[in-house]
């Protein structure tokens, strides 16, 4: 049988919008999100993978939320934006020095930091999974982080924790705009 790409990304849509509207009923814009959702789901995992190598296909796993899916990437960017919104206006000073010395910090510290080499390195390979793999260790970092950390509590160290989530979400839209993928802000 042959499956046409249209009827692929449409049945991505509708099983991102069945997600979505388990996950917030009340999201006001949630056929756009869904749009942006499956079709990213989508690319997202067509490019995930190394482009010399073959792969299993199952549209049901490609749409998760959960899993080294585009949709993780996208919701764990979104519930980033979640925090900042909470947060209210989080970064008023950009000359602030912060301290921030717990293992998941560090571990997220260290995938921002070697961003740059990781997509030099994606762009001199032609290679766009470079990017993919980079992304969901990122979110898988940050949601380990968002589970061993409070991060809207009021204390000294609140500013650099906020510091960090922003640098996430911004790491996590750029990647996701590389590979051709919309990043709702909220899903």
């Amino acid at each position: 049988k042959i499956v046409l790409l249209e009827e692929v990304l449409n049945e991505a849509v509708n099983l991102a919008g069945k997600q979505i509207s388990e996950k917030n009923p009340d999201l006001p814009n949630k056929d756009e999100v869904a749009k942006q959702v499956g079709i990213g789901a989508v690319i997202f995992h067509d490019l995930k993978n190394d482009r010399l190598n073959n792969f299993d296909f199952v549209l049901e796993e490609v749409v998760r939320f959960e899993g080294e899916t585009g949709p993780y990437v996208q919701y764990t960017r979104a519930r980033a934006m979640s925090i900042l919104r909470k947060a209210g206006n989080p970064l008023t000073n950009s000359e602030d020095t912060y301290e921030l010395n717990d293992a998941y910090s560090w571990e997220i510290i260290k995938l921002l930091q070697e961003y740059p080499s990781i997509v030099q390195r994606s762009y001199e390979k032609r290679e766009p999974s470079i990017i993919a793999k980079h992304s969901l260790q990122l979110a898988q970092a940050f949601n380990r982080y968002y589970a061993n950390s409070k991060v809207l509590i009021e204390d000294a160290e609140k500013p650099a924790r906020l510091a960090l989530v922003q640098s996430v979400a911004a790491i996590l839209k750029e990647d996701l705009r590389l590979l051709g993928v919309k990043s709702p802000d909220q899903m």
